[in-house]
């Protein structure tokens, strides 16, 4: 039986059955319209078929418990089978299906997973930063603060590669196409509410609340109407008004994407602790990537290393195309001093999107920090700067990748290649500090102190608050007999050392950190 995409498929009981949504898309994550999605009861052997909808949506609801088997598939393209399993008529699953050529589709079966999976943890409360969850020198742990940052940015990311953006010229013709629609009809709920929502997907936040709200005025009732005016009003910082509006619909259900919000408003408003509460809510009403993705993302700002990594697993296992989870998942493994493991899945999110630089960029400060990363770091580092050769980044995280494989001995030919490449990464960027330090460390490893000096000049001059630069200025000052400019130097470096500290203290101490409660297992077992 073919359904339209969304159409409900067991009658009477689609306000009681479990409810199965999400998307078809293809291996870049572009929305696949008009694919076949099959849904089969494993049980009866019952089977339901629907096309994906213009955005490559689908649902199927009204659904009894019992395990499934979701496929979907176009022409010779095909997805991986996921198979289920719903224990209460109420419960909701989201699932992105991924088409790809037979012959790609490693695992036509996935283990059964359930709808959401009971974490084994609660968050009870936050304190003030300490070192606990952190692993290493401080170093590292400057790095894993960093990583976990920039880990927040991903969300930015794969949105950004979609593939639901269209081009410049196109939106200016969609843009003049809404506003004509409302021009005719200004007091329509629909003309208002798509300009509304067009902004809001276009980043013009102020156009977008102006337009949502002339639209809530004249439909109040519409959720997702007001879930994009709060969207917007977070987006532009009047946090109150976004609070307003989701409490209204949590007050009368409220669905994952009301709880997701709340919990982006509460972190804003310096409440994280209500904040990953309602991430976890969201989870658990719709286990979709996203909503993973923002759970596991609150958990690692705020320090609850090991239950981030959890949460990302989680999700891992449910999304393995997720390049995203991928990455943040090694920026938690990372932070857990499982650093081989960490830069292994930063390899694998590079495999998914080979043309995107997040993994790359991720993975190079991971080989950098980490004693001895495996040898695939090497090998996609050597791709990227295929890929991206006037990329400085990709040129100077390759050369180091190289530079650490080969040890202590590193011989004439391998170290002209380390140069070369470091050289090129200057060249590109020229305000890149760090390339100019590694140039003048090679110069040092020779002997020849003059151009070693020379180069970690550069360098400050590229960022004059580089303390290891300061720090190797004084060695090679001190190695050429001028004592008065070395000691200069290392005054400079303990300077900035310590400003630096200052400042890292400081901002740590702005992060609250959950307090983490982990039930006692063997306490289980013994009552058993």
């Amino acid at each position: 039986m073919a359904l339209s995409g969304g159409a409900t498929v067991a009658g009477s009981q689609s306000l009681q059955g479990a409810t199965i949504r999400g998307q078809v898309l293809d291996s870049n994550g572009r929305p696949v319209p008009g694919a076949s999605v099959r849904l089969e009861n494993t049980g009866s052997l019952k089977t339901l078929e629907l096309d994906s909808d213009l955005k490559g949506g689908f649902a199927f609801s009204g659904l009894g418990v019992g395990t499934f088997s979701l496929v979907a598939e176009k022409a010779n393209l095909h997805s991986n089978a996921f198979i289920f399993t719903a224990h209460e008529s109420s419960e909701q699953a989201h699932v992105d299906l991924i088409l790809a050529n037979s012959d790609t589709v490693a695992n036509p079966v996935v283990p059964p997973m359930e709808f959401a999976d009971s974490p084994s943890f609660t968050v009870a409360g936050v304190t003030d930063w300490t070192a606990a969850g952190g692993h290493g020198s401080d170093a590292n742990l400057r790095t894993s603060e960093a990583l976990n940052r920039e880990a927040l940015t991903l969300k930015e990311s794969d949105a950004a590669h979609s593939g639901m953006n269209a081009t410049k010229d196109v939106n200016k013709v969609q843009e003049a196409a809404l506003r004509a629609a409302l021009a005719g009809a200004p007091a329509s709920f629909d003309a208002n509410h798509r300009l509304g929502e067009f902004y809001l997907h276009e980043g013009k936040y102020d156009d977008s609340a102006l337009f949502l709200q002339k639209a809530f005025q004249i439909d109040p009732r519409n959720a997702e109407n007001e879930v994009e005016l709060a969207q917007a009003c977070e987006e532009l910082g009047d946090l109150s008004q976004a609070r307003e509006h989701v409490q209204r619909l949590l007050k009368t259900g409220g669905n994952a994407p009301e709880h997701r919000l709340a919990g982006e408003i509460d972190e804003k408003s310096g409440d994280p602790l209500a904040a990953v509460h309602e991430f976890e809510r969201a989870v658990t009403m719709d286990p979709s990537e996203q909503n993973y993705f923002e759970w596991g993302s609150e958990l690692l700002i705020h320090r609850a290393v090991w239950q981030a990594k959890e949460v990302f697993e989680q999700g891992v296992n449910v999304y393995p195309s997720s390049a995203r989870l991928l990455t943040a998942l090694g920026a938690a493994l990372f932070a857990g001093a499982l650093y081989d493991e960490a830069a292994l899945r930063l390899c694998e999110a590079s495999d998914l999107i080979p043309d995107e630089p997040e993994p790359y960029l991720f993975m190079g400060k991971v080989e950098i920090a980490t004693p001895n990363p495996p040898p695939c770091v090497e090998e996609k580092l050597t791709r990227f700067a295929q890929r991206e050769p006037d990329n400085s980044r990709a040129n100077y995280y390759l050369a180091m990748a190289i530079w650490k494989q080969s040890g202590q001995e590193v011989d004439k030919e391998t170290t002209r290649k380390i140069e070369t490449m470091l050289t090129k990464s200057v060249t590109i960027d020229p305000k890149f500090c760090d390339p100019y330090v590694q140039l003048g460390n090679l110069k040092s490893q020779h002997k020849d102190f003059a151009e070693a000096a020379e180069l970690y000049a550069k360098a400050i001059q590229a960022d004059p608050q580089s303390s290891e630069a300061h720090y190797r200025l004084g060695l090679a000052y001190d190695r050429l007999g001028e004592r008065a400019k070395a000691q200069r130097e290392f005054q400079l470096h303990e300077d900035i050392e310590k400003q630096r500290a200052d400042a890292t203290d400081h901002e740590r101490r702005e992060v609250k950190q959950f307090i983490v409660e982990v039930p006692d297992k063997s306490a289980n077992r013994d009552h058993q």
